[in-house]
């Protein structure tokens, strides 16, 4: 051991004390499974439990940036389950679309998802 380490910092294996359970068997308890070995979704766990707003089914495949900030405009507007005002909850579920889709998500979609920011930033008449 060097003398610049102080002892409490190493344990077993020479990993740093935060990592040394950072190993394949700790990924695995990560992934829940169902009784019929499904992975759980737990971002529609949210969505249907949570304080989240009731959105229109599908509002986020549409094609125009317009169709979806209108859409999430009218259901926060709507909605009884939201914590925040109408348009944090409008653009809280669009960033949650967004950062759930990942790397999956293409970049023609991204480009439009990221105009719809604008577009709702517009309709409730917030600067951009």
């Amino acid at each position: 051991m060097s003398t610049s380490q102080h002892p409490s910092t190493r344990r077993k294996g020479g990993r740093p004390a935060r990592q040394r359970h950072a190993h394949a068997s700790v990924a695995k308890r990560h992934t829940k499974s169902s009784a019929n070995g499904a992975t759980s979704r737990w971002s529609k766990h949210v969505n249907e439990t949570s304080d989240a707003m009731d959105i229109e089914s599908g509002v986020f495949k549409s094609g125009s940036a317009e169709a979806i900030a209108r859409s999430l405009k009218e259901s926060s507007l709507r909605s009884r389950r939201r914590k925040g005002t109408p348009f944090q909850s409008a653009m809280s579920m669009l960033n949650f679309y967004i950062n759930r889709a990942g790397k999956n998500l293409p970049k023609t979609r991204r480009e439009t998802l990221a105009k719809a920011k604008g577009k709702l930033r517009e309709a409730f008449g917030r600067k951009p």
